[in-house]
């Protein structure tokens, strides 16, 4: 199977080039901030993460926050996880970070703040079937599992 190309699109010479971790610690791409942010406890702000991108047909990308950004920076990812549609790529499409800050906080240019993998698309190819009841056995309840 050949490898599949992201076409990336930097803002600018001094942005962070992605790329997979170079000690191969993990399956995600990492994304770095495009500029200094600074913000005061609960404020909502999004972080441009200085690129744009054509994603490979029949693919989208989850963005999420790295699991060292809140204990860094004490922001939170507002939305939980980012969908970036493959038709989201035209030139001015930058990619960034909907944060919310738990405390004030400056996130200087060029930190590792967010990260993504792409997967292959739902697609429109799903029936969806009402039914009066549903097979299969009852797990006990949300939240039940390993009691």
């Amino acid at each position: 199977m050949a490898n599949l190309k992201i076409q990336v699109k930097y803002l600018n010479e001094t942005v962070n080039r992605i790329g997979f971790d170079a000690e191969g610690k993990g399956d995600w791409i990492d994304l770095y901030a495009a500029e200094t942010v600074e913000l005061k406890a609960g404020e909502h702000k999004l972080v441009h993460l200085g690129v744009a991108m054509k994603l490979p047909d029949d693919y989208e990308a989850i963005l999420a926050e790295r699991s060292s950004t809140f204990k860094n920076y004490g922001v939170l990812q507002t939305n939980a996880i980012g969908v970036i549609d493959n038709s989201y790529s035209g030139p001015e499409d930058w990619w960034k970070l909907s944060v919310y800050a738990t405390r004030d906080v400056t996130i200087p240019a060029g930190a590792k703040i967010a990260q993504f993998r792409i997967q292959k698309r739902q697609g429109r190819d799903i029936e969806i079937a009402e039914v009066a009841d549903l097979e299969g056995k009852n797990r006990g309840g949300f939240g039940s599992t390993g009691k």
